[in-house]
C-alpha cells in the first residue's frame, strides 16, 4: 500500500501533544479573530466533566487539528524546533489554552494547602514555550492572550473587554479547588487527529474538504446519532425499531419541529432555533446521560408524545369527534401551541384530565390566540410560560391565561374597526356550521366596488362622496360586513349590487347568518355597524375571556422567556422600555444593568437564594476578586463579577430569580430596538 507523501495524520492525546517540547503553534495572519463565547465554553467544560466521570479508558474526541510546519522563530527557545502554523482548529485550541490557564492559576492560588506542585508544573508545560505561550495568536491580539494565559493582566489595564478575558473568567469561576483533579482527568482524556501538511500539500483544498463537504446534519439527525451512539449493535436495532422508526412515522417531515415542541413542553422554556444545533443542544442539556439502562423509559415517552403529535397534525385521526374538531380549530393558528396541547392531551389520555376539561382548555387556547390576533398583539413566545403554569396546576394556568388575554373592551373596538383575522374560522363558528368546506367568505360591500355597485338600489358607488367611499372601504373587511356563502352562489354574486345578492343568493344560502341578510333592504355603514354589534356579542360569547380579573399585559415578556443573545449585539443599551419587578416599575434598559440590579436587590431581600444559586453554578458571586476584570461590590466580603456576555447574564438572573421563587413576578417590555435585534 502506498503512503501519502504530502499529509501526515495521526490520532494523538491532546494534552500530550500540547505538552511536547516540539509543539509550538502559531496562528497565521489570515485567520479570523477568536470568537468562541461562553456558551461554547460551557459545552466544552460539560464534555470534559462527562469524560472525567466516565469509566477508565473512555476518551473524548475533539475533531481534527490541521497545521503545516514552518521554521521556528526565537519565541520557541530552541534553534532546532519547528513551529506548527495552525490552519484549522484555532478556536478549539485557544479555548483549551484558556481553560488550562484558569486551571493553572487555580492550582497556583491554592498551591500550599493542596500540594499540587507537580500538577502546576504539568500545566505550565502545556502553556509555556520559551519566554512566551505555546500558542501564539495573531499579533494584533497576541499581547492580550499572553497576558491572560500567563497571569500578567494588570488590574488597571485600560481594557479588559476581550473574548480571552471573558472566557478565561468563565473557566476561572467554574473551577473550584476541590474540582481540580476532576478537570485535569478529563483534559487528559481528550484526543484529536493531528494533520500535518508537507511542503507540496494544498492547504486550502484540504481545509475546504474538512469543513465544506456534505450537508450539515439537522437537529433531529444529531439527536438520532446521540441517542444510538454508544449502544451495542443489538441495542441500536432495539431502540431504532421499537421507538425511533415509530417517531419518524408519526411526525414525518415535521420531526424537527416535534423535537422542539417536545422540549418546550418538557422544560417550560423556549428552545431557540437559530443556527443548526439549537434543538439538539437543548436535547443534550435535558438528557445529558443516556445509556441502555434509562433509554427505554425515555424513548417510550418520546414515542407516546409523537403519537399525540400525529393527531395534532391530522385531527381527523382523533376518534372523539368533538376533540378532533377542537384540535382542528387550534390548528387554525398554526403549531405554536402544540407543546401545551401535547401536555393536556397526554393528561387526558392518562385519566388525569376529563374530556370536558380538555375541550375547555382547547377553547381557552383559541380564545387567547384569536383575541391577541384581533387586537394586534404578538402570539409568539407564549407557549413556554403556559407550559410552566400548567405544571403548577389549574389555578396557575387560569391566572397565566388571564394575564395575557386581551379584555372584552379592547377586542370590541378592534373588531369594529379592524380587518377580521381568520375570517372563515370565525364566521364558521359564529354560524354554527359543521365545516366551512365549500363555503367562501363573502364581503357584503366588496373590497373594491365597481362604479355601478349599489347598497340601496338607488345610488351607485360613483354617486357616493369621497368620504362615503372611504368609510365603506374601511369597514369592508370588518366582522359586520362579512358572511359565508356557498361557493356556487359566491361565484355568481361577485361584484353584484347588494339588492341583487340578497334576493338571488343570500336567501338561498343554508347558512343562517347569511340567509337572514335576505330580509335586509339596504346596506350601508350604519347597517354594517348594527350587524357588527350583534356579531361582536356572539364573538365574545364564543371566545370568552377568563373569569378571573387579571392584567391585560399588552406584550410584557416573562423574564424566563426573554431572548438569549450571545455577545453584545448592536443596540443592546436600549433593549427594554422598562422592567416590571414584583409590581415595581424599573427604568432599566439593558441586560447588564438588570443583572446588576437584580443580584443587588436579592442580596438584600433573599441572600440565601443568591448564595445557593451561585454556589451551585460557580458564580457570579465570589468572596474574593480572584482575577482581574469587571467587578461590583455587594458588601465588604462579596463581589459580583460583571464580565459575562449578555446570554450568560440573562441566564444567571433567570436562574437566581427561580431560586428565589420570584421568576413569575418579573417581566420585561422590549423596546423597538430590542424587538428588532
Amino acid at each position: 500500500m502506498d503512503n501519502a507523501t504530502n499529509v501526515d495524520a495521526t490520532a494523538v492525546n491532546t494534552i500530550r501533544w500540547l505538552s511536547s517540547p516540539g509543539t509550538s503553534i502559531v496562528v497565521p495572519v489570515y485567520q479570523r479573530q477568536y470568537r468562541w463565547d461562553i456558551g461554547g465554553c460551557e459545552q466544552l467544560l460539560a464534555d470534559i466533566r462527562a469524560v472525567a466521570d466516565a469509566e477508565s479508558g473512555h476518551m473524548h474526541f475533539i475533531g481534527s487539528i490541521l497545521s503545516s510546519e514552518s521554521a521556528a522563530t526565537e519565541h520557541t527557545g530552541s534553534a532546532d524546533a519547528t513551529e506548527l502554523v495552525l490552519i484549522d482548529g484555532q478556536q478549539r485550541i485557544t479555548t483549551l489554552m484558556l481553560l488550562i490557564a484558569a486551571l493553572h492559576h487555580t492550582v497556583l492560588q491554592d498551591l500550599e494547602p493542596s500540594g499540587n506542585a507537580e500538577l502546576a508544573a504539568e500545566l505550565e508545560r502545556v502553556l509555556v514555550r520559551g519566554d512566551g505561550t505555546t500558542l501564539r495568536p495573531h499579533r494584533a491580539w497576541a499581547g492580550v492572550f499572553e497576558d491572560v494565559v500567563l497571569g500578567r493582566r494588570s488590574g488597571d489595564a485600560a481594557s479588559r473587554d476581550s473574548r480571552f478575558d471573558d472566557n478565561y473568567a468563565f473557566f476561572r469561576s467554574q473551577i473550584a479547588s476541590d474540582e481540580v483533579g476532576r478537570i485535569w482527568r478529563g483534559l487528559t482524556r481528550l484526543e484529536h487527529v493531528a494533520i500535518t501538511l508537507r511542503a507540496h500539500a494544498n492547504a486550502q483544498q484540504i481545509f475546504e474538504s474538512l469543513n465544506s463537504t456534505g450537508e450539515p446534519l439537522r437537529d433531529h439527525e444529531l439527536i438520532h446519532n446521540y441517542v444510538l451512539m454508544g449502544l451495542s449493535h443489538a441495542e441500536q436495532y432495539e431502540i431504532e425499531d421499537g421507538f425511533w422508526l415509530p417517531i419518524e412515522r408519526n411526525t414525518g417531515d415535521t420531526i424537527g419541529t416535534f423535537w422542539r415542541h417536545y422540549l418546550i413542553m418538557r422544560t417550560g422554556l423556549e428552545v431557540e432555533i437559530a443556527g443548526e444545533r439549537g434543538v439538539y443542544d437543548a436535547f443534550r442539556h435535558e438528557f445529558p446521560l443516556l445509556d441502555h439502562s434509562n433509554l427505554g423509559e425515555h424513548a417510550a415517552e418520546w414515542r407516546e408524545f409523537s403519537e399525540i403529535y400525529r393527531r395534532l397534525l391530522d385531527p381527523a385521526q382523533e376518534p372523539d369527534a368533538e376533540i378532533g374538531r377542537q384540535l382542528a380549530y387550534v390548528g387554525t393558528f398554526g403549531r405554536s401551541m402544540f407543546p401545551l396541547v401535547m401536555r393536556a392531551y397526554r393528561d387526558h389520555s392518562r385519566g388525569a384530565l376529563t374530556r370536558d376539561s380538555l375541550i375547555a382548555t382547547l377553547e381557552r387556547v383559541q380564545s387567547l390566540l384569536l383575541r391577541r390576533t384581533v387586537v394586534g398583539v404578538s402570539t409568539d413566545r407564549l407557549v413556554a410560560r403556559l407550559c410552566r403554569a400548567w405544571a403548577e396546576g389549574p389555578d396557575a394556568f387560569e391566572h397565566a391565561i388571564a394575564r395575557i388575554t386581551p379584555s372584552d373592551a379592547r377586542v370590541r373596538v378592534a373588531l369594529k374597526y379592524s380587518p377580521l383575522p381568520h375570517p372563515s374560522y370565525v364566521l364558521g363558528r359564529i354560524a354554527g356550521v359543521e365545516s366551512t368546506a365549500g363555503l367562501d367568505v363573502e364581503h357584503l360591500v366588496p373590497l373594491a366596488p365597481a362604479d355601478d355597485w349599489s347598497g340601496d338600489g338607488v345610488r351607485t358607488w360613483a354617486d357616493y362622496s369621497e368620504d362615503e367611499q372611504n368609510s365603506h372601504r374601511a369597514l369592508a373587511p370588518t366582522l359586520g360586513n362579512l358572511t359565508l356563502l356557498e361557493e356556487h352562489l359566491a361565484e355568481r354574486a361577485v361584484d353584484a349590487s347588494f339588492d341583487l345578492k340578497r334576493q338571488s343568493f343570500y336567501r338561498r344560502s343554508k347558512v343562517d347568518i347569511t340567509r337572514e341578510l335576505g330580509e335586509v333592504t339596504s346596506w350601508n355603514t350604519a347597517a354594517i355597524g348594527e350587524r357588527g354589534e350583534r356579531m361582536v356579542a356572539e364573538f365574545l360569547r364564543i371566545w370568552r375571556a377568563p373569569m378571573s380579573a387579571a392584567i391585560d399585559d399588552d406584550g410584557l415578556t416573562p423574564i424566563l422567556d426573554a431572548v438569549l443573545r450571545r455577545g453584545w449585539p448592536r443596540g443592546w443599551q436600549r433593549e427594554f422600555e422598562y422592567v416590571e419587578y414584583a409590581g415595581e416599575h424599573w427604568e432599566v434598559y439593558d441586560v447588564k444593568h438588570l443583572f446588576n440590579r437584580i443580584f443587588k436587590r436579592l442580596w438584600a431581600d433573599a441572600r440565601g437564594s443568591v448564595v445557593a444559586y451561585s454556589s451551585r453554578r460557580g458564580g457570579p458571586v465570589f468572596e474574593v476578586q480572584a482575577w482581574n476584570g469587571h467587578w461590583d461590590s455587594l458588601d465588604e466580603d462579596h463581589f459580583l463579577y460583571m464580565g459575562w456576555d449578555s446570554k450568560y447574564m440573562l441566564t444567571a438572573l433567570q436562574g437566581v430569580l427561580e431560586e428565589a421563587d420570584l421568576a413569575s413576578e418579573v417581566f420585561v417590555k422590549y423596546s423597538y430596538i430590542g424587538q428588532a435585534m
